[in-house]
């Protein structure tokens, strides 16, 4: 670093500190200042501890500090001619913004708590989701910076973890769902099979329909490279998408092979994406770590518009296991559906970073924590495939990224088959693979009436380092079958557990975790009451 680049990090850094003490003082004076409670108080009483004007003044509390910190951390932008340190500042500036806007969410729900407000209209489960994503927000920001100047990281942690320790606030006072429990207890719904395609309750009737008409149906947009359509890049057609709109906005794109980094910013509400097909339509790209991407930016496609739908597509990122963290997908956007798609890469491909998502019928490949990240997220009917990486690497199928024991997030696999990619087939035998390690302490992982293939190791799980967050942890398994499901060598840790019946593994369901009210099919649909004769 030159002298004069230290000079002017000191200089920031007596900004920063003069900074976290008005922030301090702020936090202080907007709390004390919350009106007393009114007569809709009862309206929040199943859903928050303490009254809802304290809650919203810490909410408003916590808008004013991200923007000051948001102000703090954009005058390391640029300056430092480094371009891994400048992505991770990026990140930041982003990750800030999106937390902002979660915490907006947030305030509108408490202030109009009968209206949906974009969302399920469940306001225990949205405020959990939001505060949950602000949260996740702050520690991939801190993540973004390994490899980079510690002392600028040490400097943007220090500011970050004000924001932090305000959410972790904020998360104890929204109470549970009723039927939740944070280890995956409580009470029976109606649960369905694995018969015929289903989609949650909270996706319009128009929306399952597109998703099993033929291509290109009610398209808004054709992107063709054969100029056939409106635009020949994929990042075109989203750009040509309105901003927070209400009004399903369908891309259908045609086969071929998109060469590009997609991005669908927070602003562009309710897309849906339709290709040509698996492995037909593809969007790739090879951004990684190792050529100075943090692991956020590298997504060949990432997503944060809500109301996101993709059908029939394969994203990818063909960089390979020698470059390490490379994302084929990112998505950020909640109440996202993925269906009948692929996603195709090796460390870190399927990066779920929040909010929640379903995949249904999709088929996913890597190596190193491939599925990744700190959303509430289900997997139905996929195809989990580990692949052939570097000499002696170990695969791990998931990274789930929880770090308070308040968040609603975590992974559920139901119905699904975990096995080899063809290129591991010849070194099945010398390659361990496992179910997934805490990347987080509190790292939730659930594997439900699925098949486990011989590729597993008999352990099943796999730690992180040593003894980190082996008691904080939870790891299930529920009904397994395959070569790979037995337990008898599993891992002893305390936050390993075998679970017997449905009602330990009920809030794992799309109906519980992911707040569908019910499942519905697109044409007819079975329903059961446990988890039996499925």
């Amino acid at each position: 670093m030159t002298i004069s680049s230290k000079n002017s990090l000191k200089k920031l850094t007596a900004a920063i500190f003069l900074s976290s003490v008005l922030i301090v003082t702020t936090h202080i004076d907007l709390v004390s200042c919350g009106s007393s409670p009114s007569a809709a108080d009862q309206t929040y009483s199943q859903f928050l501890e303490g009254p809802p004007s304290e809650f919203l003044g810490s909410i408003l509390s916590t808008i004013d500090i991200v923007k000051q910190v948001t102000g703090t951390v954009s005058q390391f932008g640029g300056m430092l001619g480094d371009f891994r340190l400048n992505n991770a500042i990026t990140d930041c500036l982003d990750l800030l913004d999106f937390s902002a806007d979660e915490l907006t969410w947030a305030a509108s729900a408490t202030e109009n708590p009968h209206s949906k407000n974009n969302s399920t209209g469940n306001l225990g489960s949205d405020l959990q989701t939001w505060l949950s994503a602000a949260l996740a927000n702050q520690d991939t920001c801190v993540d973004g910076f390994d490899g980079t100047n510690s002392f600028v990281k040490g400097i943007i942690s220090s500011s970050l973890g004000q924001i932090t320790s305000l959410l972790q606030e904020l998360l104890i006072k929204v109470r549970p769902l009723p039927s939740s429990t944070s280890g995956g207890g409580g009470g029976g719904r109606k649960l369905l099979g694995a018969k015929a395609d289903h989609f949650p309750s909270w996706m319009k009737l128009r929306d399952r329909k597109l998703l099993v008409e033929a291509n290109g149906a009610a398209a808004d947009v054709v992107v063709a490279q054969d100029g056939t359509g409106q635009f020949t890049s994929v990042q075109d057609a989203v750009m040509a998408a309105p901003n927070e709109s209400t009004r399903r906005f369908v891309i259908y794109i045609k086969k071929g092979i998109y060469k590009e980094n997609v991005e669908i910013k927070k602003k562009k509400w309710n897309i849906m994406m339709i290709g040509d097909g698996m492995n037909v339509t593809l969007i790739s790209s090879n951004r990684n770590f190792i050529d100075g991407w943090t692991t956020f930016r590298s997504a060949t496609f990432a997503v944060s518009g809500r109301g996101f739908i993709a059908r029939d597509i394969t994203f990818e990122n063909t960089a390979g296991p020698e470059k390490h963290q490379a994302v084929a997908l990112r998505s950020d956007s909640d109440l996202s559906v993925f269906y009948r798609c692929s996603v195709k890469g090796y460390q870190d491909t399927l990066y779920t970073h929040t909010m929640r998502q379903f995949y249904r019928d999709c088929r996913i490949s890597g190596t190193v924590d491939f599925i990744f990240g700190n959303g509430a997220v289900i997997f139905q009917n996929c195809l989990i495939q580990a692949k052939k990486g570097l000499p002696q690497q170990k695969n791990t199928v998931t990274a789930q990224g929880r770090t308070d024991p308040y968040q609603s997030t975590g992974f559920s696999f139901q119905f699904c088959n975990v096995t080899t990619d063809s290129d591991l087939l010849p070194y099945v035998n010398s390659t361990m693979t496992y179910l997934g390690r805490p990347w987080k302490p509190y790292s939730r992982t659930v594997f439900m009436q699925s098949y486990l293939g011989s590729v597993l190791r008999p352990e099943g799980w796999l730690e992180w380092n040593g003894n980190y967050a082996l008691d904080t942890l939870f790891y299930g398994e529920y009904q397994n079958n395959g070569p790979g499901s037995g337990l008898g060598g599993r891992v002893k840790w305390p936050g390993f557990h075998v679970l017997n019946s449905s009602a330990q593994v009920v809030n794992y369901t799309v109906s519980e975790f992911i707040q569908g009210d019910s499942w519905l099919p697109s044409t007819g649909v079975t329903y059961v009451k446990g988890f039996g004769g499925v």
